[in-house]
């Protein structure tokens, strides 16, 4: 594969969960989605004035638990336009009674924590200017580093939170576990199309189209040959990589299937998996 278009991105994720009427109390509360559409079994939440899905809540109430010592899904990532939105998206969460799992400088970026009700990862985070990324080489350096939260709520403290999130927010990366690094590279990298951003010794591996930072992220972290989550189980259905054109599409799909993945194709869109039985949605805007 000789890579993906630059404008290449992410779409929506959809999460099976097992209490819809939590799930999405909390990704409009305290995350600040608005619902797009809601019907008996499915909940789609977006940013407001964009009809785009970022996070699709899909109800299966008899879905076993997903175990975190599994593939599937470290962190769903909603990127926000500006450090301020950021600072609004801390209040919003804070006001509404949650707790933040945890806060970093990752030198691109500045992000926020957490766990929805149901133990879905869930990232926050602002963008600093892209001329800014430290870089090694054909790399881009990330770390991990303690946040200035003084800086953070600096343009918003004392002030009302909005209500919502900005219009502008997007789902900027998908975070997984996988059990093998060298297979999810040969997949993602070889078959898909994305460039290596950075690696974290031999755990993680960070890849993008266009010279992002990372659209997708994917770590060992639950342990190398993980076993992959029962099927049905809560947590990741799918996630989304949305292509600029048709013969963008169509050319990632055929370097998949000469990869030697499977892929189904419905309503325009393809689904493959992963080799850590992540399931990936390929379509256009």
């Amino acid at each position: 594969m000789t890579g993906l278009e630059p404008n290449t991105e992410l779409g929506g994720v959809t999460l099976i969960v097992g209490d819809l009427d939590l799930q999405a109390a909390y990704y409009r509360g305290a995350i600040g989605l608005c619902m797009i559409d809601r019907d008996a079994g499915v909940a789609t939440l977006g940013a407001p004035g964009n009809d785009d899905a970022l996070v699709t809540l899909r109800s299966r109430p008899d879905a076993p638990l997903r175990s975190p010592r599994t593939t599937g899904l470290f962190h769903l990532a909603l990127r926000v336009p500006t450090r301020d939105d950021l600072g609004w998206a801390f209040s919003r969460v804070s006001e509404a009674g949650h707790q933040f799992t945890g806060a970093a400088d990752h030198l691109v970026s500045e992000a926020l924590y957490l766990s929805d009700p149901e133990g879905n990862g869930i990232e926050i985070y602002s963008d600093r200017p892209r001329d800014t990324w430290p870089r090694a080489g054909a790399q881009i350096e990330m770390a991990t580093l303690p946040l200035d939260m003084t800086r953070i709520l600096q343009g918003t403290d004392g002030l009302e939170a909005p209500a919502g999130m900005s219009a502008g927010t997007r789902v900027g990366h998908v975070h997984l576990q996988v059990a093998d690094l060298d297979a999810a590279e040969a997949f993602y990298v070889g078959a898909i199309g994305f460039d290596v951003m950075a690696r974290l010794q031999s755990s993680a591996l960070f890849i993008s189209a266009g010279g992002y930072h990372h659209h997708v992220g994917l770590n060992t972290w639950a342990g190398r040959g993980a076993p992959p989550s029962p099927a049905g189980a809560r947590g990741l259905e799918s996630f989304d990589i949305v292509f600029p054109d048709g013969p963008a599409l169509a050319r990632t799909i055929s370097s998949i299937e000469e990869a030697g993945f499977p892929v189904a194709t419905k309503d325009g869109a393809a689904t493959v998996v992963d080799p850590s039985a992540n399931r990936v949605r390929l379509r256009l805007p």
